[in-house]
Protein backbone atom coordinates (compact mmCIF):
# COMPACT_ATOMS: atom_id res chain seq x y z
CA UNK A 1 0.00 0.00 0.00
CA UNK A 2 2.88 2.66 0.80
CA UNK A 3 4.79 2.03 -2.05
CA UNK A 4 1.25 2.36 -4.27
CA UNK A 5 0.74 5.80 -2.77
CA UNK A 6 4.31 6.81 -2.92
CA UNK A 7 4.15 6.13 -6.66
CA UNK A 8 0.42 8.13 -7.17
CA UNK A 9 1.90 10.93 -5.14
CA UNK A 10 4.81 10.75 -7.49
CA UNK A 11 3.07 10.93 -10.24
CA UNK A 12 0.86 13.86 -9.11
CA UNK A 13 3.84 15.60 -8.07
CA UNK A 14 5.10 15.14 -11.62
CA UNK A 15 2.06 16.72 -13.15
CA UNK A 16 1.91 19.30 -11.13
CA UNK A 17 5.80 20.69 -12.60
CA UNK A 18 4.81 20.20 -15.86
CA UNK A 19 1.34 22.10 -15.66
CA UNK A 20 3.65 24.65 -13.82
CA UNK A 21 5.78 24.99 -16.56
CA UNK A 22 2.80 25.40 -18.50
CA UNK A 23 1.67 27.86 -16.68
CA UNK A 24 5.02 29.70 -16.67
CA UNK A 25 5.45 29.71 -20.64
CA UNK A 26 1.81 31.25 -20.63
CA UNK A 27 2.43 34.03 -18.19
CA UNK A 28 5.40 34.60 -20.19
CA UNK A 29 3.36 34.75 -23.52
CA UNK A 30 0.58 37.17 -21.91
CA UNK A 31 3.19 39.23 -20.90
CA UNK A 32 5.03 39.43 -24.23
CA UNK A 33 2.25 40.16 -25.95
CA UNK A 34 1.02 42.85 -23.21
CA UNK A 35 4.33 44.76 -22.90
CA UNK A 36 4.64 48.19 -23.34
CA UNK A 37 7.08 49.32 -26.35
CA UNK A 38 9.88 51.68 -25.42
CA UNK A 39 9.23 55.33 -25.14
CA UNK A 40 5.58 55.00 -25.31
CA UNK A 41 2.53 55.13 -23.01
CA UNK A 42 0.14 52.39 -22.68
CA UNK A 43 -3.24 52.22 -21.38
CA UNK A 44 -6.24 50.03 -21.78
CA UNK A 45 -5.82 49.82 -25.61
CA UNK A 46 -4.45 52.18 -26.14
CA UNK A 47 -0.68 53.37 -27.15
CA UNK A 48 0.85 56.43 -27.27
CA UNK A 49 4.12 57.09 -28.40
CA UNK A 50 4.26 60.63 -29.43
CA UNK A 51 6.86 63.29 -30.10
CA UNK A 52 9.62 60.63 -29.01
CA UNK A 53 12.19 61.22 -31.87
CA UNK A 54 11.43 57.20 -33.06
CA UNK A 55 12.38 56.63 -36.57
CA UNK A 56 10.43 53.52 -37.39
CA UNK A 57 7.33 51.57 -35.76
CA UNK A 58 8.34 49.47 -32.68
CA UNK A 59 7.38 46.06 -33.29
CA UNK A 60 6.49 44.94 -29.61
CA UNK A 61 2.86 47.06 -29.82
CA UNK A 62 0.46 44.87 -28.04
CA UNK A 63 -1.94 42.62 -29.56
CA UNK A 64 -5.09 43.79 -27.80
CA UNK A 65 -4.33 47.59 -29.23
CA UNK A 66 -7.43 49.41 -30.35
CA UNK A 67 -5.86 52.98 -30.52
CA UNK A 68 -2.43 53.65 -31.37
CA UNK A 69 -0.60 57.24 -31.63
CA UNK A 70 2.76 57.62 -33.47
CA UNK A 71 2.47 61.13 -34.03
CA UNK A 72 5.33 63.65 -33.79
CA UNK A 73 7.89 61.27 -35.27
CA UNK A 74 10.85 61.02 -37.93
CA UNK A 75 8.92 57.97 -39.50
CA UNK A 76 9.82 58.76 -43.09
CA UNK A 77 9.02 55.28 -44.45
CA UNK A 78 5.56 53.05 -44.31
CA UNK A 79 6.45 49.37 -45.34
CA UNK A 80 5.39 45.37 -44.87
CA UNK A 81 7.60 45.73 -42.21
CA UNK A 82 6.67 48.72 -40.02
CA UNK A 83 3.66 46.03 -39.11
CA UNK A 84 5.23 42.54 -39.04
CA UNK A 85 2.39 41.30 -36.37
CA UNK A 86 -0.76 41.07 -37.13
CA UNK A 87 -2.97 43.32 -34.60
CA UNK A 88 -6.72 42.08 -35.12
CA UNK A 89 -8.59 44.70 -32.91
CA UNK A 90 -6.63 47.39 -34.28
CA UNK A 91 -8.79 50.34 -35.96
CA UNK A 92 -7.63 54.10 -35.10
CA UNK A 93 -4.21 54.76 -36.35
CA UNK A 94 -2.32 58.48 -35.88
CA UNK A 95 0.53 59.14 -37.99
CA UNK A 96 0.52 62.83 -38.74
CA UNK A 97 3.53 65.15 -38.57
CA UNK A 98 6.26 62.17 -39.52
CA UNK A 99 7.03 63.77 -42.35
CA UNK A 100 6.27 61.07 -44.32
CA UNK A 101 7.77 60.65 -47.47
CA UNK A 102 6.66 57.11 -48.79
CA UNK A 103 3.85 54.50 -48.31
CA UNK A 104 4.65 51.45 -50.07
CA UNK A 105 2.66 48.39 -51.23
CA UNK A 106 1.00 46.45 -48.33
CA UNK A 107 2.66 48.66 -45.76
CA UNK A 108 -1.34 48.32 -44.12
CA UNK A 109 -1.80 44.59 -44.43
CA UNK A 110 -1.19 43.78 -41.25
CA UNK A 111 -4.33 46.07 -39.74
CA UNK A 112 -7.50 44.32 -41.05
CA UNK A 113 -10.15 46.33 -38.83
CA UNK A 114 -8.61 49.77 -39.51
CA UNK A 115 -11.12 52.20 -40.09
CA UNK A 116 -9.47 55.57 -39.20
CA UNK A 117 -6.25 56.67 -40.34
CA UNK A 118 -4.72 60.31 -39.84
CA UNK A 119 -1.77 60.74 -42.10
CA UNK A 120 -1.64 64.80 -42.14
CA UNK A 121 1.08 66.90 -42.13
CA UNK A 122 3.40 64.88 -43.81
CA UNK A 123 5.07 65.16 -47.12
CA UNK A 124 3.70 62.32 -49.53
CA UNK A 125 6.34 61.54 -52.41
CA UNK A 126 5.33 58.38 -53.39
CA UNK A 127 2.11 56.17 -52.01
CA UNK A 128 1.20 53.15 -53.69
CA UNK A 129 -2.15 52.30 -54.23
CA UNK A 130 -2.21 48.50 -52.96
CA UNK A 131 -0.82 49.66 -49.26
CA UNK A 132 -4.09 48.79 -47.99
CA UNK A 133 -5.43 45.60 -48.04
CA UNK A 134 -8.10 44.40 -51.27
CA UNK A 135 -10.66 43.93 -48.34
CA UNK A 136 -10.25 47.31 -46.12
CA UNK A 137 -12.47 48.34 -43.75
CA UNK A 138 -11.36 52.50 -44.01
CA UNK A 139 -13.66 54.62 -43.34
CA UNK A 140 -11.62 57.99 -42.44
CA UNK A 141 -8.82 59.15 -44.00
CA UNK A 142 -6.99 62.42 -43.23
CA UNK A 143 -4.67 63.44 -45.77
CA UNK A 144 -4.36 67.22 -45.05
CA UNK A 145 -1.14 69.13 -45.42
CA UNK A 146 -0.03 65.96 -47.02
CA UNK A 147 1.66 67.06 -50.14
CA UNK A 148 2.75 71.08 -50.79
CA UNK A 149 4.36 70.83 -54.51
CA UNK A 150 1.83 70.02 -56.77
CA UNK A 151 3.66 67.51 -58.92
CA UNK A 152 3.52 65.07 -55.57
CA UNK A 153 -0.58 66.02 -55.51
CA UNK A 154 -1.40 63.55 -58.13
CA UNK A 155 0.34 60.59 -56.80
CA UNK A 156 -1.68 60.21 -53.65
CA UNK A 157 -4.80 61.23 -56.17
CA UNK A 158 -4.00 58.26 -57.88
CA UNK A 159 -4.20 55.84 -55.35
CA UNK A 160 -7.49 57.70 -54.07
CA UNK A 161 -8.86 56.70 -57.42
CA UNK A 162 -7.30 53.25 -58.11
CA UNK A 163 -7.64 51.76 -53.89
CA UNK A 164 -10.16 49.98 -53.06
CA UNK A 165 -11.68 52.29 -50.72
CA UNK A 166 -15.44 51.39 -50.59
CA UNK A 167 -16.56 51.89 -47.08
CA UNK A 168 -14.74 55.54 -46.95
CA UNK A 169 -17.08 57.75 -45.87
CA UNK A 170 -15.02 60.89 -44.86
CA UNK A 171 -11.75 62.36 -46.73
CA UNK A 172 -10.08 65.36 -45.51
CA UNK A 173 -7.99 66.71 -48.53
CA UNK A 174 -7.62 70.19 -46.83
CA UNK A 175 -4.58 72.74 -47.15
CA UNK A 176 -3.02 71.18 -49.58
CA UNK A 177 -1.78 72.79 -53.15
CA UNK A 178 -4.13 70.80 -55.83
CA UNK A 179 -5.56 73.88 -57.92
CA UNK A 180 -7.21 71.73 -60.29
CA UNK A 181 -8.94 68.71 -59.44
CA UNK A 182 -8.75 65.40 -62.31
CA UNK A 183 -12.38 64.53 -63.83
CA UNK A 184 -13.79 62.02 -61.65
CA UNK A 185 -10.86 61.60 -59.72
CA UNK A 186 -13.58 60.63 -56.01
CA UNK A 187 -15.83 57.92 -58.90
CA UNK A 188 -14.49 55.28 -57.01
CA UNK A 189 -15.71 56.46 -53.86
CA UNK A 190 -19.38 55.48 -53.55
CA UNK A 191 -20.34 55.55 -50.12
CA UNK A 192 -17.89 59.26 -49.26
CA UNK A 193 -20.22 61.64 -47.19
CA UNK A 194 -17.85 64.41 -46.27
CA UNK A 195 -15.22 65.95 -48.18
CA UNK A 196 -12.64 69.01 -47.23
CA UNK A 197 -10.83 70.54 -49.73
CA UNK A 198 -10.50 73.77 -47.69
CA UNK A 199 -7.42 76.07 -48.38
CA UNK A 200 -6.59 74.04 -51.34
CA UNK A 201 -5.59 76.60 -53.96
CA UNK A 202 -8.74 75.28 -55.96
CA UNK A 203 -9.73 77.78 -59.55
CA UNK A 204 -12.56 75.52 -60.56
CA UNK A 205 -14.77 73.16 -59.71
CA UNK A 206 -16.10 70.62 -62.06
CA UNK A 207 -19.57 69.12 -62.17
CA UNK A 208 -18.03 65.38 -62.75
CA UNK A 209 -16.39 66.04 -59.18
CA UNK A 210 -19.78 66.30 -57.65
CA UNK A 211 -20.93 63.30 -58.68
CA UNK A 212 -20.78 61.28 -55.45
CA UNK A 213 -24.34 60.04 -54.99
CA UNK A 214 -23.98 60.23 -51.28
CA UNK A 215 -22.23 63.35 -50.64
CA UNK A 216 -23.60 65.14 -47.80
CA UNK A 217 -20.43 67.91 -46.87
CA UNK A 218 -18.23 69.96 -49.05
CA UNK A 219 -16.05 72.35 -47.70
CA UNK A 220 -14.64 74.18 -50.47
CA UNK A 221 -13.48 77.52 -48.11
CA UNK A 222 -10.86 79.30 -48.75
CA UNK A 223 -9.91 78.64 -52.16
CA UNK A 224 -9.53 80.75 -55.82
CA UNK A 225 -12.83 80.29 -56.89
CA UNK A 226 -13.95 83.57 -58.97
CA UNK A 227 -17.40 81.88 -59.94
CA UNK A 228 -19.32 78.61 -59.89
CA UNK A 229 -20.13 77.73 -63.90
CA UNK A 230 -23.77 76.60 -64.49
CA UNK A 231 -22.83 73.06 -65.01
CA UNK A 232 -21.53 73.06 -61.04
CA UNK A 233 -24.41 75.20 -60.34
CA UNK A 234 -26.88 72.50 -61.88
CA UNK A 235 -24.94 69.97 -59.99
CA UNK A 236 -25.63 71.22 -56.62
CA UNK A 237 -29.24 72.46 -57.00
CA UNK A 238 -29.45 68.12 -57.22
CA UNK A 239 -28.31 67.64 -53.95
CA UNK A 240 -30.95 69.95 -52.07
CA UNK A 241 -29.37 67.58 -48.47
CA UNK A 242 -26.08 69.10 -49.23
CA UNK A 243 -24.54 71.44 -46.93
CA UNK A 244 -21.74 73.47 -48.86
CA UNK A 245 -18.92 75.92 -47.29
CA UNK A 246 -18.23 78.96 -49.95
CA UNK A 247 -16.66 81.28 -47.70
CA UNK A 248 -12.84 82.61 -48.08
CA UNK A 249 -12.65 82.98 -51.84
CA UNK A 250 -12.58 85.63 -54.02
CA UNK A 251 -15.31 86.16 -56.14
CA UNK A 252 -15.60 88.42 -59.28
CA UNK A 253 -18.58 90.73 -59.50
CA UNK A 254 -19.36 91.21 -62.49
CA UNK A 255 -21.35 89.95 -65.64
CA UNK A 256 -20.00 86.29 -65.30
CA UNK A 257 -21.26 85.77 -61.84
CA UNK A 258 -25.39 86.66 -62.43
CA UNK A 259 -26.11 83.42 -62.40
CA UNK A 260 -24.49 82.38 -59.28
CA UNK A 261 -25.76 85.64 -57.55
CA UNK A 262 -29.39 84.21 -58.50
CA UNK A 263 -28.85 80.61 -57.50
CA UNK A 264 -27.36 81.76 -54.11
CA UNK A 265 -29.91 84.07 -53.11
CA UNK A 266 -32.44 80.69 -53.49
CA UNK A 267 -30.20 78.35 -52.26
CA UNK A 268 -30.31 76.69 -49.27
CA UNK A 269 -27.35 74.53 -49.29
CA UNK A 270 -24.38 77.32 -48.33
CA UNK A 271 -24.23 76.72 -44.84
CA UNK A 272 -21.95 80.23 -44.83
CA UNK A 273 -23.87 82.30 -47.83
CA UNK A 274 -23.82 85.57 -45.30
CA UNK A 275 -19.84 85.84 -45.34
CA UNK A 276 -19.77 85.36 -48.98
CA UNK A 277 -18.45 88.64 -50.50
CA UNK A 278 -16.75 90.23 -53.68
CA UNK A 279 -13.22 90.65 -53.68
CA UNK A 280 -13.82 92.72 -57.37
CA UNK A 281 -14.20 95.22 -58.89
CA UNK A 282 -12.72 97.64 -56.78
CA UNK A 283 -16.69 99.06 -55.83
CA UNK A 284 -17.63 96.46 -55.48
CA UNK A 285 -14.92 94.77 -52.86
CA UNK A 286 -16.05 93.45 -49.58
CA UNK A 287 -19.93 93.75 -50.77
CA UNK A 288 -21.63 90.70 -49.40
CA UNK A 289 -23.07 88.45 -52.62
CA UNK A 290 -26.65 88.69 -51.05
CA UNK A 291 -26.63 92.28 -51.64
CA UNK A 292 -25.34 92.73 -54.91
CA UNK A 293 -28.12 93.36 -57.22
CA UNK A 294 -27.59 92.60 -61.27
CA UNK A 295 -27.52 96.55 -61.64
CA UNK A 296 -24.69 97.04 -59.88
CA UNK A 297 -22.59 94.74 -62.06
CA UNK A 298 -22.23 97.24 -64.97
CA UNK A 299 -22.48 94.44 -67.81
CA UNK A 300 -23.11 97.49 -70.21
CA UNK A 301 -20.15 99.23 -69.03
CA UNK A 302 -17.80 95.43 -69.41
CA UNK A 303 -19.87 96.17 -72.98
CA UNK A 304 -18.22 99.11 -73.62
CA UNK A 305 -14.86 98.62 -72.35
CA UNK A 306 -14.63 94.92 -74.86
CA UNK A 307 -16.08 97.54 -78.06
CA UNK A 308 -13.57 100.37 -76.82
CA UNK A 309 -10.23 98.00 -76.51
CA UNK A 310 -11.83 96.05 -80.60
CA UNK A 311 -11.97 100.16 -81.75
CA UNK A 312 -8.33 100.28 -80.39
CA UNK A 313 -7.08 97.39 -82.14
CA UNK A 314 -8.60 98.23 -85.38
CA UNK A 315 -7.44 101.62 -85.02
CA UNK A 316 -3.88 99.95 -85.15
CA UNK A 317 -4.19 97.44 -87.67
CA UNK A 318 -5.16 100.51 -90.11
CA UNK A 319 -2.12 102.47 -89.09
CA UNK A 320 -0.09 99.26 -89.34
CA UNK A 321 -1.82 98.81 -93.20
CA UNK A 322 -1.22 102.72 -93.83
CA UNK A 323 2.54 102.46 -92.54
CA UNK A 324 3.22 99.53 -94.55
CA UNK A 325 1.88 101.03 -97.47
CA UNK A 326 3.71 104.47 -97.19
CA UNK A 327 6.92 101.60 -97.10
CA UNK A 328 5.98 100.30 -100.28
CA UNK A 329 5.86 103.80 -101.68
CA UNK A 330 9.05 104.74 -100.64
CA UNK A 331 11.22 101.47 -101.53
CA UNK A 332 9.60 101.72 -105.22
CA UNK A 333 9.54 105.49 -105.73
CA UNK A 334 12.50 105.64 -108.84
CA UNK A 335 9.83 102.91 -110.47
CA UNK A 336 6.83 105.04 -109.65
CA UNK A 337 8.31 108.26 -110.71
CA UNK A 338 9.04 106.69 -113.75
CA UNK A 339 5.92 105.57 -114.28
CA UNK A 340 4.15 108.65 -113.71
CA UNK A 341 6.88 110.72 -116.21
CA UNK A 342 5.57 108.46 -118.72
CA UNK A 343 2.03 108.93 -117.75
CA UNK A 344 2.81 112.83 -118.20
CA UNK A 345 4.58 111.90 -121.67
CA UNK A 346 1.61 110.14 -122.87
CA UNK A 347 -1.04 112.90 -121.92
CA UNK A 348 0.78 115.49 -123.47
CA UNK A 349 1.49 113.61 -126.84
CA UNK A 350 -2.11 112.52 -126.75
CA UNK A 351 -3.34 116.59 -125.84
CA UNK A 352 -0.96 117.75 -128.80
CA UNK A 353 -2.77 115.43 -131.39
CA UNK A 354 -6.08 117.10 -130.10
CA UNK A 355 -4.22 120.74 -130.31
CA UNK A 356 -3.34 120.30 -133.76
CA UNK A 357 -6.50 118.56 -135.03
CA UNK A 358 -8.42 121.23 -133.27
CA UNK A 359 -5.89 123.99 -135.73
CA UNK A 360 -6.58 122.41 -138.76
CA UNK A 361 -10.50 122.05 -137.87
CA UNK A 362 -10.20 125.37 -137.34
CA UNK A 363 -8.80 127.09 -140.65
CA UNK A 364 -10.76 126.54 -143.51
CA UNK A 365 -7.30 126.46 -145.20
CA UNK A 366 -5.73 123.89 -143.82
CA UNK A 367 -8.94 121.93 -143.29
CA UNK A 368 -9.40 121.92 -147.39
CA UNK A 369 -4.97 120.95 -147.44
CA UNK A 370 -6.37 118.16 -144.83
CA UNK A 371 -8.94 116.52 -147.25
CA UNK A 372 -6.98 116.86 -150.22
CA UNK A 373 -3.78 115.43 -148.20
CA UNK A 374 -5.56 112.81 -147.29
CA UNK A 375 -7.10 112.24 -150.36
Amino acid sequence: MSSACVFVHGDIRRRLQKSGLVLVFVLAFVLACHCCPDKCVCSSQTVKCQNQGLHAVPNSIPAKTKILFFTGNNISNINRASFPTRLELLTDLYLSGNNIEHVEAMGFDNLPKLSRLDLSNNNFQTFDESALPPDNNLEFLNLSRSFNNHSFADVVLDFLHSANLLHLTTLDLSNNDLVILPDGIFSSLSNLTSLSLQNSSLISIQNVTLKLPLLRDLDLRNNSLRTLHSSTLGELSAKPDLRLRLSGNPWRCNCIIDEMLMWLKNATQVMDRQELTCAEPEPLRREPLLQVELSQLNCSSDMERVLETSYVFLGLVLALIGVIFLLVLYLNRKGIKRWMYNIRDACRDHMEGYHYRYEINSDPRLANLSINSDV
